[in-house]
């Protein structure tokens, strides 16, 4: 750009007449000739400056687009083409966008470049306009005409990349991409743009050797007017006055091109669609039968749990829990769903007097733990059952296998803004134990040495901290943190990536590490609508890995078949580590991530309809239910859940959403992702009998609350200083029917410790709450009231309180016998006289 800009104005110097003017007469000449004689003298340096600043600026545009150029040297093939011209997805996705980039720096280059010669020419005597003819010095016409020319094939370029940008087009009403209008009047419009405008260019040429400016003159006007007429007016008159009066025919090849790479963007091309009869033919033999799918049905919502972990396992005020995740580990024999949160440190939080700048920065280093429960058992005080918990870690006894912790400490996490100092002549603070604390000293790797005074001089400018220079307590072994967020480290390794914003905690090899799933998009996809406004396709083709204690990354290649991940694994060698290489006991932990599930299922909703005339008439459209979570109604979220999917052998764990049609409540079909091997990835979609009613979500919530007994239930609660909270309503398929499940939770107002105290289960007609799942199951399956009585004589002779604990023991080990068993009529009778023995043993202790 110095080069072109500097060049074009020392040959404007050069083609100045030797006279300094024509005329005398204009008095702009008579102005600038008394400055003339300073102009010449600065010349050179004002060039060279002028031409370095502007060329500056342009580099920094260019500089900018630094990920487009590298996706563009480093592009990957791609066997998908767009069906009106046939380039390829690797054109439009690493091509195209860096021709765009260049197209418009010529531009601006050519015209700054432009404006700034005809100033020199007008400067130096060989341009004075107002005089016509002899306006011109030689050669300044020849110049200035050659520069025309090189900026209109500037604006010729973008007009033939525009052609390409009709597979983005938003003109049709029904369709994102090229629609009828764009291909039978805007497309032949921009050829023709591109013929006139280069015929304007040869005329431009031809008239370097001629006298006067028609020619170009003609050419410009030309152009315009096909812009403005051909461009501009023409598609709009074709779209409202051939394709509006018989829109479907006109648009319904198009209409197929847009189903047709929607779901290709997407991924859901690879959707496997099945049946579902939702019949009403569950019983007890089916639900033993899918026992290790009624074991994992979700009680816990997150954000009541998220309430709960803060009230019971923070400890002390400086821990926080920033959220809760599920996840699935082997507890023994079983194949269990459970609840995790990471104990993390929050500086913030403590007291005013204590935030020092050595406690900021050298005591309060680093969170503690985790928390972990499965996510159905409760307490009989209605709290979560805990595995893991405390400081230290604390492992029940059955999850010791899959839960113990050896390396409890989070120097890396979702918390952790500030920068910290390890290996100083401080002590870390590692732990409350009692009245007193335990203090630790970090052995790992993680953070930059800063042993040197030039180390340290850095480190003070780059965090404005005085302190960090001047303080005693460093040594030559002493580290420092920082980028310790996990989504912020991971940004400043690799930005060009797009992290979800929930990592998640596990458990792996005693050590506590984070994973977060990575997507690559672009805008970029022929014919494919944008699902946030921008990008038009989405892969979460890379797992990030972070460890905790040392803050190391590793970044896993899980989709070789992706050609914007392939392209940064070209771009950057070693950046990306083989899929294969992923050990077991993490590859175990993958969840198919929630948000890309949300975007995929909302799109599906749409996309499902392949047929042309359907989708144009929305006959089938598709739309996620409502539900009331916390008395608000709000759209159903995606909820991982471990179960059997019909026709399969054994329980796997899932994320599922449900689906109703766009204006019914009913339910029409359920989609999942599976997130077990060798199924990874997999989308399932099980479609409804269409002349069959199965209830939706809302539906099922209107029928709970029009349910005398839990309506007065509820009211209840809410009237005696204390908040009855509806959780989630889940809809769990289990062989070929459906079940509801709604957790309440009870939450005092003084306190923030939601209990679980009710779990409603609704099936075909039926509605039951009770105290407990499985009595809400056996309640609606045995068709046992939980108001009946034992049939047993009671005895006439009174039992003491040892004798009412030994029988109420005895009623809960036959009832957890009869419910691993699967025999839910008998775990109903056995609960049932379980509690009639604890209201004697209750009145007995009053006595």
């Amino acid at each position: 750009a110095f080069i072109f800009m500097f060049v074009n104005l020392l040959v404007a110097k050069r083609l100045s007449p030797k006279l300094y003017y024509l005329t005398p007469k204009l008095s702009l000449q008579n102005l600038i000739r008394q400055f003339k004689p300073y102009l010449d003298r600065y010349f050179y340096p004002l060039t060279i400056i002028g031409s370095l600043v502007l060329a500056l600026i342009l580099a920094g545009g260019m500089a900018s687009q630094w990920q487009t150029w590298l996706r563009y040297l480093f592009r990957a093939g791609s066997s998908i083409k767009d069906p009106i011209l046939h380039r390829s997805l690797s054109f439009y996705f690493f091509v195209l966008p860096a021709y765009q980039s260049l197209q418009t720096y010529l531009i601006a280059l050519v015209l700054i470049t432009l404006i700034a010669t005809i100033v020199i020419h007008i400067l130096e005597g060989g341009l004075a306009p107002g005089l016509g003819r002899q306006a011109f010095a030689p050669g300044v016409k020849a110049h200035l005409s050659i520069l025309g020319v090189l900026l209109l094939l500037s604006f010729t370029w973008s007009w033939q990349l525009e052609i390409y940008n009709l597979m983005y087009s938003p003109r049709g009403r029904v369709i994102y991409g090229a629609s009828y209008a764009d291909i039978h009047a805007h497309l032949p419009a921009l050829q023709l743009l591109i013929a006139v405008s280069l015929a304007t260019a040869i005329l431009i040429i031809i008239n370097i050797f001629r006298r006067g400016w028609l020619l170009p003159l003609i050419g410009v006007a030309a152009t315009l007017a096909v812009w403005f007429a051909g461009v501009g007016l023409y598609p709009a008159i074709v779209q409202a006055y051939r394709v509006a009066p018989n829109e479907i025919a006109r648009e319904k090849p198009y209409i197929r091109h847009h189903i047709k790479y929607n779901r290709l963007a997407y991924g859901l091309d690879k959707v496997k669609e099945k049946d579902f009869p939702a019949s009403q033919a569950l019983n007890q033999e089916k639900l033993a039968n899918n026992k290790g799918t009624t074991d994992n049905i979700r009680l816990w919502d997150t954000k009541p749990l998220l309430k709960t972990y803060s009230q019971i396992q923070e400890i002390r005020l400086y821990y926080t829990f920033k959220d809760v995740d599920i996840d699935r580990y082997q507890i023994g024999n079983s194949y269990r769903q459970v609840a995790v949160s990471a104990r993390e440190l929050s500086v913030n939080q403590l007291p005013q007097t204590a935030q020092t700048w050595i406690n900021q920065h050298m005591v309060f280093t680093h969170g503690y733990g985790l928390t972990v429960s499965p996510i159905n058992e409760v307490s009989l005080e209605g709290l979560p059952e805990l595995l893991v918990k405390d400081i230290p870690p604390r492992t029940a006894p059955q999850a010791k296998a899959s839960l113990t912790i050896t390396q409890p400490k989070i120097y890396y996490g979702e918390e952790g803004s500030n920068y910290v100092l390890v290996k100083t002549k401080n002590k870390e603070f590692d732990y409350p134990k009692g009245a007193k604390n335990r203090y630790t000293y970090y052995r790992g790797k993680g953070g930059v040495k800063i042993s040197s005074i030039w180390t340290k001089i850095a480190f003070s400018i780059r965090f404005s901290s005085l302190q960090l220079l001047l303080t005693d307590a460093l040594t030559p072994q002493s580290r420092i943190m920082f980028n310790r967020t996990i989504i912020n480290r991971l940004q400043t390794l690799a930005p060009f990536l797009v992290y979800d914003s929930d990592p998640y905690p596990v458990i792996y090899k005693g050590r506590i590490i984070w994973i977060v799933d990575a997507y690559t998009v672009s805008n970029h996809f022929p014919y494919s609508r944008p699902f946030n406004g921008r990008d038009n396709y989405i892969r979460n083709s890379v797992k990030a890995v972070v460890d905790a204690y040392n803050g190391t990354v590793k970044f896993y290649l899980i989709d070789k078949s992706d050609p914007v991940a392939v392209t940064y694994n070209r771009a950057f060698p070693g950046l990306f580590t083989p899929f294969s290489k992923m050990p077991k006991e993490i590859r175990h932990h993958l969840r198919y991530p929630e948000t890309l599930f949300s975007i995929q299922a909302n799109m599906y909703a749409t996309y499902h309809m392949t047929d042309p005339e359907v989708f144009y008439n929305k006959e089938d459209k598709w739309q996620i239910p409502n539900e009331i979570s916390e008395s608000v109604s709000t759209q159903v979220q995606p909820y991982y859940i471990i179960m059997k999917l019909p026709k399969e052998k054994s329980e796997e764990f899932l994320v599922m959403l449900p689906f109703s049609p766009s204006t019914k409540n009913n339910m029409i079909a359920w989609i999942a992702a599976r997130s077990d091997f060798p199924q990874y990835g997999q989308l399932m979609v099980y479609d409804f009998p269409k002349d069959k009613l199965v209830f939706g979500p809302s539906q099922i919530e209107a029928r709970i609350d029009q349910n005398p007994e839990i309506s007065r239930q509820l009211s209840l609660w809410n009237q005696r200083g204390s908040q009855a909270i509806r959780g989630n309503l889940l809809v769990v398929p289990i062989e070929d029917s459906i079940i509801y499940v709604e957790p309440l939770y009870l939450q005092a107002e003084q306190s923030q410790l939601p209990e679980l105290k009710r779990v409603i289960v609704g099936y075909g007609n039926k509605i039951s709450m009770e105290t407990n799942f499985e009595a809400a199951l056996a309640d609606i399956f045995a068709g046992q009231p939980t108001s009946t009585i034992s049939t047993r004589k009671p005895s006439s002779k009174k039992r003491t309180p040892s004798q009412l604990i030994k029988t109420a023991n005895n009623h809960f080990q036959e009832a957890l016998k009869a419910a691993k068993n699967g025999n839910w009529a008998n775990y109903g009778k056995e609960m049932n006289r379980l509690g009639e023995t604890l209201k004697k043993l209750q009145e007995a202790t009053k006595r």
